[in-house]
């Protein structure tokens, strides 16, 4: 690892190459020389590796994600497409039902655009351009066992490779290890109190398949097709199909307590015809699936305050999943994972790295795109039996109300799609759900009636259905 007295920088350890440790790390370069420790030997291409379980599942950015992934990294978004990634136009390129069982019209007025790819390639192609950057160097095969320093300052990580154990100094350690972050331990080691931490479990399961993409679906551009679980009719059961990369469909369906899909191959293709629409079982008939059924249960949304200590050490931060992790059905994390780095960076343009409190205002930095997915995942889960301690408040009912009649009125007016769609897509804060472009409609009515059924095409169903 590089060190100050031999290139006069600063220096930063990022615990973790998850995509929010590799981005943190482009955002760290402008100020830094940036060693990333992981524990794993990462793949050469895109391939899957032990440290990222769930990217077998389906994973896209949404256009707020998107637009920050080339704020730090300029032509990463292009270079994910040239290897096989897509935009998506929001709704034009989908047909997806909401919570509330309403399918969403295929407007074409809205500028949303999201990046859909397998994870493996997003990762993949993300780490050849993170790491290409002379100022970062990769420890691999190496896992964090600790901070060093005190409860005022860290001042690096102790870290064992093989059977050598030995000391990272750095003057900023980043946490982006993810769920099973060990930061509460470790903060506690150093004699700071306990984290505040919050869990809403709507006990959702994941069980994904791949397929070959039916007939000549690839050559039209087929929609990401989506049935959303409502909340209301528990248990609540969606899925959703995925064109990848490869002429491939990334199938995962989900269901929560009582409603679970299982690992059984033989059982797939009826729990999607069972779901509140059959149109992804449908879909299915016709295709061949690549390899078995893949399954996880790890889908709570887990948020730790770390942002509210009242005493929280110079030279340490926690990003990522490390301080909140979302139910995956929303598709937030990767996008969050994106706007905290660029946090980070502008926070840094501002504020010495090395300076006292700075850590704390790159934490505080971090709460904007945590919170805003965060309330879009709870707002939603807190609905289900037995997600919280606590049933939803009298204002959370209130809130969750005005959001499923946003949803109702966007589902039919482009103009209040717009709005939702810049909520949704973490470009823009909540309140934009009370600007005119919302209000007026959801008052005086949507210009169109509600569909009757999926938006599919007849060329789009004569494609992948023979």
């Amino acid at each position: 690892m590089p060190d100050r007295a031999t290139t006069g920088r600063p220096t930063a350890v990022v615990i973790g190459a998850s995509a929010t440790g590799l981005l943190t790390a482009a955002a760290l370069t402008e100020f830094a020389d940036v060693t990333v420790v992981e524990r794993d030997v990462l793949p050469e291409g895109p391939s899957p590796r032990r440290g990222v379980p769930q990217a077998r599942h389906a994973h896209l950015v949404w256009s707020g994600g998107a637009r920050a992934f080339d704020e730090l990294l300029p032509g990463l978004v292009g270079d994910i497409v040239a290897s096989g990634g897509r935009r998506i136009h929001i709704m034009r390129d989908m047909v997806s039902r909401a919570p509330n069982e309403i399918w969403f019209r295929r407007f074409t007025a809205t500028h949303h655009r999201n990046l859909v790819c397998s994870r493996d390639l997003l990762d993949h192609v993300l780490r050849d351009r993170v790491l290409a950057d002379e100022r970062i160097t990769l420890s691999q095969d190496t896992a964090v066992l600790g901070l060093t320093g005190s409860a005022a300052r860290v001042t690096g990580v102790r870290v064992r490779t093989g059977d050598t154990e030995t000391t990272l100094s750095a003057d900023l350690v980043v946490d982006a290890s993810g769920r099973g972050s060990r930061t509460p331990h470790w903060l506690a080691g150093l004699g700071l109190p306990q984290v505040t931490e919050r869990q809403v479990d709507s006990g959702l399961a994941y069980a994904t398949r791949v397929f070959r993409a039916p007939g000549t679906t690839t050559g039209i551009g087929f929609p990401l097709v989506n049935v959303q679980a409502n909340p209301a009719k528990a248990p609540g059961q969606g899925g959703i199909i995925l064109p990848v990369e490869g002429d491939r469909w990334i199938v995962t369906l989900a269901g929560t307590r009582g409603g679970e899909p299982t690992h059984d191959p033989d059982a797939f293709l009826g729990f999607a015809l069972g779901l509140g629409d059959p149109v992804i079982g449908e879909l299915l008939k016709d295709a061949e699936p690549i390899g078995d059924v893949a399954t996880t249960r790890s889908t709570a949304n887990h948020r730790r305050y770390y942002e509210k200590m009242k005493r929280w050490p110079d030279g340490f931060t926690v990003l990522g999943d490390a301080v909140a992790a979302y139910n995956p059905v929303y598709g937030h994390g990767l996008s969050v994972a994106a706007q905290c780095a660029l946090a980070v960076r502008d926070v840094l343009r501002t504020t010495l790295l090395t300076a006292p409190g700075t850590a704390r205002r790159l934490q505080r930095a971090a709460v904007r795109p945590v919170a805003a997915a965060w309330d879009l995942a709870v707002g939603q889960d807190a609905f289900y039996p037995g997600a919280a301690t606590t049933p939803p408040t009298a204002t959370e009912r209130l809130l969750a109300r005005y959001v499923d009649h946003a949803v109702a009125t966007g589902a039919r007016n482009p103009r209040a799609l717009g709005a939702l769609l810049d909520v949704m897509s973490l470009e823009k804060p909540a309140t934009r759900l009370f600007s005119p472009d919302m209000l007026i409609p959801m008052l005086f009515g949507p210009r169109k009636p509600h569909l009757q059924g999926p938006p599919l095409s007849e060329a789009e169903r004569k494609t992948a259905i023979s």
